[in-house]
């Protein structure tokens, strides 16, 4: 029997029972769904259900009950802040984070025009000699770094850890960057040069405006690993007055028993909010950036 295309009764047909067909796949498909959603947001539950309660109230409870009030937060982040020095190690990431991200991506943006726009000699080269430090594992630098430091006095100490945390987070923005604008139009830098400006002049009015997103979602990327790191700062920089605030959260971890979960999760909750709250407020830089990458 031939089927005529043209009978619009059969289409209907036909594009009916297509749409049951795909709604009841669409069905089968949310149950693991809402499976893997609820396996995603059970943490964060349990996160926000302890940091409202207080040691005799999470003893008491079960540990997914709702809290009876939201006042014991208040207890819960000042015994915080005060145990294990934990609003010295915020600031002291922050400082890492914010100085440490600034310098490595200017200084990978320097070099990426260098190596993009002035058309230096080896260029190549010189762009894979500075990226082949991160084809290693980090645990590789730690015993030869913290033998030099001691050697030169740099362990325990906020310069050291500075310093560090610069030269680590060079090489991906220097890949970032050599991509970012290597994509710039050319013609810029010859109107600029025409006009009598400088290679600095060229570099600052022309190239880093056209890739200021890029910056921006960089810095927020080496700020978030270095307001993360603990494998560095807990062996370069454990001391109290220089030590990251994942380092203060271990020391606060490590008195589980004295302090109670409520305190180390409302820690870790108040660890995490510098981050949450920098990309919110550069979100619309990083997005501009993965727009103009695709």
């Amino acid at each position: 029997m031939a089927i005529d295309l043209n009978d619009s009764a059969f289409l209907e047909r036909l594009i009916e029972v297509e749409k049951k067909r795909s709604n009841n796949g669409g069905k089968w498909l949310l149950v693991p769904a809402i499976a893997l959603a609820v396996a995603f947001l059970m943490p964060f539950y349990y996160l926000f259900v302890t940091v409202f309660k207080s040691n005799e109230e999470y003893a008491r409870k079960g540990v997914l009950e709702l809290p009876d009030s939201l006042a014991p937060i208040i207890d819960n982040a000042v015994e915080a802040w005060t145990s294990s020095h934990v609003g010295t190690a915020m600031f002291n990431s922050a400082t890492y984070g914010v100085i440490g991200a600034t310098l490595a991506v200017a200084i990978a943006a320097i070099a990426a025009y260098g190596l993009t726009r002035l058309r230096a000699y080896g260029s190549n080269s010189w762009f894979l000699v500075i990226f082949a430090g991160t084809l290693f594992p980090f645990q590789m630098y730690l015993v030869p770094l913290l033998f030099t430091y001691q050697r030169v006095g740099l362990v325990n100490s906020w310069l050291g850890m500075l310093l560090l945390y610069t030269a680590i987070c060079i090489p991906f923005p220097l890949l970032v960057l050599r991509n970012a604008f290597g994509a710039i139009n050319r013609e810029i830098d010859s109107a600029a040069r025409i006009d009598g400006a400088s290679e600095w002049r060229v570099f600052l009015s022309m190239i880093v405006p056209n890739a200021w997103g890029s910056l921006v979602a960089l810095f927020l990327l080496q700020f978030t690993f270095i307001w993360n790191d603990l494998l560095f700062s807990s062996v370069l920089a454990n001391g109290t007055e220089v030590r990251s605030i994942m380092v203060a959260l271990q020391t606060l971890q490590g008195t589980y028993a004295a302090t109670g979960p409520n305190v180390v999760a409302t820690a870790a909750l108040m660890a995490s909010l510098p981050t949450v709250l920098l990309f919110i407020a550069l979100r619309k830089y990083f997005m501009s950036a993965f727009q103009v990458s695709s």
